[in-house]
């Protein structure tokens, strides 16, 4: 389905690939945050947040015909590294419930704010659904 791309003798990353190769039907994922689909947050936790926004994900990606394991890259936008460093755990647990054991090339990264002010977390993503 996809080809995970790691240079040869390069240590092997966890829970991200450092790339992935894929052909197929590209489905974008927009930026999700962690509200509900009547866009009402339902609690201010930063791991229920994540929690949350990776059920968006997976919710647009099955209205384009796609699963978790069809997803290539992901982007993680943060408003604060030490609340997502501090919860790591909780993060991971959060993910393999929703996504599984696939990971992706991925990148995460603070930012100053996100468009909504009780937002945490945004993540974007692209799939590759097979041919």
């Amino acid at each position: 389905m996809h080809t995970i791309l790691q240079p040869e003798g390069w240590a092997k990353p966890i829970g991200y690939a450092n790339g992935v190769s894929a052909k197929g039907r590209t489905v974008f994922i927009g930026g999700q945050i962690g509200w509900n689909a009547q866009s009402e947050f339902e609690t201010d936790d930063f791991v229920e947040q994540v929690r949350q926004t990776l059920k968006n994900v997976v919710a647009v990606l099955a209205a384009g015909g796609a699963d978790p394991q069809h997803i290539t890259t992901m982007t993680w936008y943060f408003t604060d590294k030490q609340e997502y460093v501090g919860n790591l755990r909780g993060i991971g647990q959060a993910y393999r419930d929703i996504i599984g054991r696939h990971f992706p090339a991925m990148a995460a990264m603070q930012v100053v704010s996100l468009v909504e002010d009780r937002a945490k977390i945004e993540i974007q993503a692209t799939a590759v659904v097979p041919d």
